[in-house]
């Protein structure tokens, strides 16, 4: 799921269309990008399907202060208490919990020093897995061959979360253009490692 164009004051994700696309041809997923990527339908399709894992390409705000802490919608946001509920819904009810979120954009690992670890440390405590999320505000191109890369890794071979990252985060580094750890170290596997 995904937004690829300028909303609310922030910048146009591009490399989000290919980051998404490239990552729904290696695994069986549905694709919400742009339009289709509301607060409803993601609602909808959060407590509805079984999918294990589950990737947020858009941007987000976090704070010690719950009400400045959400993810952006096509059409709004979905605050964090809306988040943990949706989390917390798929651990009581039929669904299959969350093995894997993977928060793409923003510094969604970023949190202060009330509450570490930020919008990844709350995902855990509510009940997803594992979390892959940012420290910083990270570059659109270089996150989305990245993210391209870590799901090739996970998929192709039997490798864990945290050595699939590694992988991912080498390549970059091997990579004249975002050999800088700006692009590549920004990127924390928070919660189950396996």
């Amino acid at each position: 799921m995904g937004l690829t164009e300028a909303r609310y004051g922030f910048s146009a994700l591009p490399g989000v269309e290919l980051e998404v696309s490239e990552i729904a041809a290696q695994i069986d997923s549905q694709v919400l990008l742009n339009q289709e990527f509301t607060t409803g339908k993601f609602q909808e399709t959060f407590k509805g399907l079984g999918f294990s894992v589950v990737h947020l390409a858009t941007h987000g705000q976090f704070s010690f202060n719950l009400e400045e802490t959400f993810l952006f919608t096509w059409d709004g946001r979905i605050n964090v208490k809306d988040f943990d509920k949706l989390l917390q819904t798929r651990i009581q009810g039929d669904a299959n919990p969350i093995g894997l979120l993977v928060l793409s954009a923003c510094q969604t690992a970023d949190g202060d020093r009330r509450a570490g670890l930020g919008l990844a440390g709350m995902a855990v405590r509510s009940g997803a897995g594992s979390t892959l999320a940012t420290l910083w505000s990270v570059s659109d191109n270089s996150t989305a061959q990245l993210m391209i890369e870590f799901y090739r890794q996970l998929t192709s071979e039997e490798v864990t979360k945290a050595e699939a990252l590694r992988r991912a985060q080498v390549k970059l580094l091997k990579d004249p253009q975002h050999s800088h750890p700006f692009f590549w170290a920004p990127f924390v596997l928070v919660g189950n490692w396996l």
